[in-house]
């Protein structure tokens, strides 16, 4: 058993405690989330995807305006929420208005930004004006990762400041995998790519730490990943749940009820596979029948629904997920869900995660 906890290091910065709070939209970790998290030592997400949809504000015409405004109001509230706390931001490589998102995010003042949903290979150009923010991509395996370094290296002599391994066998959301079956790989566990990355950093004598996700759920989980060389967690599910999330009472109260058979893993209308709850949404989905919602936003770069209008409009799904609306929307969850069965507040989570454990 570990006596200190590893110190965790991604650029400038320096949190208490190796764990950050996963980024999960459409405002599931808001500000008042990422806030707390933040203030109690932790690294604290603000998920980007959707912000504008969730203000309820927005349309397909105003919908990247809209976004924007509402990113840096969000990152501000954080910040207050925050305590002088480190603070990230998600975006995903798969927005159409990816660029439009970073640059609002650093313009706001936020510490990182943590992108995946595809390779960030342009993020150090996107960044280059703000020199302090932190850059951590997500990869599910060492393949990614070294392409990413060899390309930074070439184009941008930057290395990444951490890496976020993700594993698509037990993640939430959108998963790190090209179809269903991938996603499945044992070959992209945490037990193997996390040792393949560290092992294969080391050899390249490159001081990248690697944040271990997908699947952490406890102090066992946290402490099995140090264990294989991570230094950091990533933490999504158990977060959503929480007083301080920004969802509804219904969304929480989905994954209260959630069961182990409830998880199922479906293809995304951006052509990414994700794993959620079997909500009845899902469920008609899974049928194969056709949804008649007009897209309401025009968000990916890549959507199946807005070339065919088959699967379904993620956005609207999403903000009724938001929502709690158990009927109409897409609840993405991690695969221990199931284990949520208790309300907890962020400080409560984090006792169940460091209590007795020092910080090295």
């Amino acid at each position: 058993m570990l006596e200190k906890l590893p110190a965790l290091k991604i650029g400038r910065y320096c949190p208490k405690y190796p764990l950050i709070q996963g980024g999960m939209g459409v405002l599931i970790s808001g500000p008042n989330l990422a806030g707390a998290v933040a203030a109690q030592g932790g690294i604290g997400t603000l998920a980007t995807v959707g912000i504008g949809m969730a203000t309820m504000t927005c349309n397909v015409n105003n919908f990247f305006r809209k976004n924007v405004e509402a990113l840096k109001s969000y990152v501000a509230k954080a910040r207050e929420k925050a305590k002088d706390g480190i603070l990230a931001a998600n975006c995903m490589c798969a927005l159409q208005d990816y660029e439009q998102q970073v640059r609002a995010v650093c313009e706001a003042g936020i510490d990182i930004i943590i992108s995946g949903a595809g390779l960030p290979l342009k993020l150090p150009e996107l960044t280059k004006d703000f020199p302090n923010v932190a850059l951590v991509p997500i990869v599910s395996s060492l393949k990614a990762a070294s392409i990413i370094v060899r390309r930074w290296m070439k184009h941008y002599s930057r290395l990444p400041d951490a890496f976020v391994v993700e594993t698509p066998n037990a993640a939430g959301g959108h998963l790190g995998a090209s179809t269903i079956e991938q996603a499945q790989d044992p070959s992209l566990s945490l037990d193997t790519v996390v040792p393949q990355l560290v092992s294969w950093l080391r050899e390249m004598k490159l001081k990248i730490p690697v944040i271990a996700a997908g699947g952490i759920f406890d102090r066992k989980d946290m402490l099995h990943a140090f264990e294989l060389g991570a230094s950091g967690v990533q933490m999504g599910t158990r977060f959503a749940a929480c007083a301080e999330g920004d969802a509804a009472d219904g969304f929480k109260q989905a994954y209260l009820n959630a069961k182990k058979e409830d998880v199922v893993l479906i293809n995304s209308p951006c052509g990414l596979p994700g794993r959620a709850l079997r909500s009845p949404m899902v469920e008609q989905y899974l049928r194969g029948e056709d949804r008649h919602d007009p897209c309401i936003a025009d968000c990916l770069a890549h959507c199946v629904y807005r070339r065919t209008h088959k699967t379904f409009c993620i956005a609207r799904a999403m903000v009724k997920a938001l929502q709690g609306n158990w009927e109409e929307g897409l609840f993405f969850c991690g695969s221990n869900v199931w284990r949520v069965n208790k309300i907890q507040s962020v400080a409560e989570i984090f006792a169940d995660l460091f209590e007795n454990r020092q910080p090295a």
